[in-house]
């Protein structure tokens, strides 16, 4: 009996038996919050037949995908959403704002993934361990991917931002030079923006694009401007968007600021450049302890060792 007890599969069983629980437990804890909608949907569907013989026809011929996944999907939504609290859906907002809000991505959809990352990667951080023998790991090893699965979403989504953000700030010193040059040629300030987003591509032709229709449907040259540097969240475009609304504000020439702006980005580019060739013996340097010098040593001392050993074995 005791032995019975003592044994690592039991326990096992016992972790996700309760883990299988909990998530059970939050699936029906859900389904109890959207009970009032699917009450209202089953009317409406009640309806529909009424009007429509042959609704149940045309449902069984509707794709897998409308049928099972799109109501899983849902459910994943809504259990997100539960809990969610407002603070970190507004900064998912802010954070699919910065990443250029890209097609398909919202902050329902990130929520769902979230989910579905926990319950997936926690039970197979259970099951793997079960199936190697290796049953103590189970509770670990489940906690831990299922952690890593809630936040994978966001970590994806960070990455996105960021690197919208730095092709946005290798763009900017190029830009400034065809936007003044645009400028000095006789063209307009909104004219010049047009010609640089028509010339280039990147997050920051769309956002120069985003800026002039937001100047077509009247909003103002400077509040669309200002706009468009708190969506982008870089400090050299903030920059560039400050003075371009100080030139406006105090009549100075936008030529005069343009060839400035244009010369301190570049200089800021070249010294980020030598600062990142500052950087590269110091992220060397452990691959070069770690991967590079054992391997030297060994085929260096290799052979010394070997003659060594040889020697004092045949005294």
């Amino acid at each position: 009996m005791r032995g019975a007890l003592g044994s690592p599969w039991l326990l096992a069983g016992g972790l996700a038996a309760i883990f299988l629980g909990v998530v059970v437990a939050v699936l029906v804890v859900a389904g109890i919050t959207v009970r009032r909608r699917q009450i209202a949907r089953s009317m409406a569907a009640v309806e529909v037949r009424r009007s429509a013989p042959d609704a149940r026809l045309r449902g069984t011929d509707s794709p897998f995908a409308d049928r099972v996944v799109g109501p899983a999907f849902d459910r994943l939504v809504l259990i997100g959403q539960r809990f969610t609290a407002e603070d970190q859906a507004a900064r998912l907002r802010r954070r699919l704002d910065l990443a250029g809000n890209p097609a398909g991505w919202d902050v329902d959809r990130i929520v769902a993934y979230k989910v579905l990352g926990l319950l997936v990667l926690g039970l197979l951080g259970v099951v793997i361990p079960l199936l190697l023998g290796r049953a103590t790991w189970a509770v670990v090893l489940g906690i831990g991917l299922a952690v890593l699965g809630y936040y994978l979403p966001n970590m994806a989504l960070y990455q996105a931002a960021y690197n919208r953000s730095e092709q946005i700030q290798r763009d900017l010193p190029d830009s400034l030079d065809l936007l003044t040059i645009s400028v000095e040629a006789g063209l307009g300030f909104d004219a010049a923006l047009a010609q640089v987003a028509r010339n280039t591509e990147g997050p920051l032709a769309e956002e120069l694009f985003r800026v002039l229709q937001e100047m077509q449907i009247g909003t103002g040259r400077m509040a669309a401007l200002r706009a468009m540097g708190d969506r982008t969240d870089v400090a050299d475009l903030r920059t560039f968007v400050t003075a371009i609304v100080q030139a406006d504000v105090f009549g100075i020439p936008i030529a005069n600021v343009l060839r400035v702006q244009a010369r301190e980005m570049r200089v800021k580019r070249q010294q980020r450049a030598e600062e990142a060739a500052q950087k590269v013996p110091v992220k060397i340097l452990f691959p070069l302890i770690f991967c590079i010098l054992p391997a030297l040593f060994v085929v260096i001392l290799g052979p010394a060792a070997i003659t060594i050993a040889e020697s004092f074995g045949g005294l």
